[in-house]
Protein backbone atom coordinates (compact mmCIF):
# COMPACT_ATOMS: atom_id res chain seq x y z
CA UNK A 1 0.00 0.00 0.00
CA UNK A 2 1.61 2.88 -1.19
CA UNK A 3 1.87 6.37 0.81
CA UNK A 4 -1.35 9.18 0.01
CA UNK A 5 1.07 11.95 -0.39
CA UNK A 6 2.84 12.43 -3.72
CA UNK A 7 5.77 14.03 -2.96
CA UNK A 8 8.51 11.88 -4.56
CA UNK A 9 12.20 12.90 -3.19
CA UNK A 10 14.42 13.77 -6.23
CA UNK A 11 17.38 11.29 -5.86
CA UNK A 12 19.77 9.91 -8.33
CA UNK A 13 19.11 6.41 -9.10
CA UNK A 14 22.01 5.47 -6.99
CA UNK A 15 21.19 7.22 -4.17
CA UNK A 16 17.52 5.81 -4.88
CA UNK A 17 18.88 2.59 -4.70
CA UNK A 18 20.92 3.16 -1.56
CA UNK A 19 17.57 4.39 0.01
CA UNK A 20 15.62 1.75 -0.76
CA UNK A 21 18.37 -0.99 0.60
CA UNK A 22 18.62 1.33 3.79
CA UNK A 23 14.59 1.42 4.19
CA UNK A 24 14.66 -2.30 3.48
CA UNK A 25 17.27 -2.63 6.19
CA UNK A 26 15.07 -1.13 8.58
CA UNK A 27 12.24 -2.67 8.24
CA UNK A 28 13.51 -6.03 8.61
CA UNK A 29 15.33 -5.24 12.41
CA UNK A 30 13.72 -7.50 14.68
CA UNK A 31 12.25 -5.13 16.40
CA UNK A 32 10.05 -3.48 13.28
CA UNK A 33 9.13 -7.44 12.25
CA UNK A 34 7.81 -8.16 15.95
CA UNK A 35 5.92 -4.16 15.87
CA UNK A 36 4.42 -4.67 12.59
CA UNK A 37 3.05 -8.21 13.37
CA UNK A 38 1.54 -7.57 16.82
CA UNK A 39 0.07 -4.24 15.21
CA UNK A 40 -1.30 -6.52 12.61
CA UNK A 41 -2.87 -8.76 15.01
CA UNK A 42 -4.43 -6.30 17.29
CA UNK A 43 -5.97 -4.61 13.98
CA UNK A 44 -7.37 -8.51 13.54
CA UNK A 45 -8.48 -8.90 16.59
CA UNK A 46 -10.53 -5.36 17.23
CA UNK A 47 -12.22 -4.60 13.95
CA UNK A 48 -13.75 -1.50 15.35
CA UNK A 49 -10.39 0.22 15.38
CA UNK A 50 -10.08 0.65 11.44
CA UNK A 51 -8.38 4.05 11.08
CA UNK A 52 -6.30 4.35 14.42
CA UNK A 53 -2.48 3.00 14.13
CA UNK A 54 -1.38 1.07 17.35
CA UNK A 55 0.53 2.71 19.14
CA UNK A 56 3.61 0.50 21.14
CA UNK A 57 4.57 3.06 23.27
CA UNK A 58 1.35 3.62 24.65
CA UNK A 59 -0.08 0.50 24.07
CA UNK A 60 -2.87 1.38 22.65
CA UNK A 61 -5.16 2.49 19.36
CA UNK A 62 -4.57 6.72 18.62
CA UNK A 63 -5.36 8.19 15.74
CA UNK A 64 -2.89 8.49 12.50
CA UNK A 65 -2.23 12.00 13.31
CA UNK A 66 -1.06 11.72 17.09
CA UNK A 67 1.09 8.56 16.17
CA UNK A 68 2.65 9.53 13.45
CA UNK A 69 3.10 13.14 14.19
CA UNK A 70 4.92 12.50 17.92
CA UNK A 71 1.52 13.12 20.03
CA UNK A 72 2.54 17.25 18.85
CA UNK A 73 6.12 17.07 19.73
CA UNK A 74 7.15 16.36 15.73
CA UNK A 75 8.82 13.11 14.44
CA UNK A 76 12.81 14.75 15.83
CA UNK A 77 14.12 14.99 18.61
Amino acid sequence: MSSPIKLKQKLSPEASAAKAARDLAAAKTPYRRFAKRDAQKKHRDNPSKKGLDYDHTTNSFVSVKNNRGGFGKGTKP
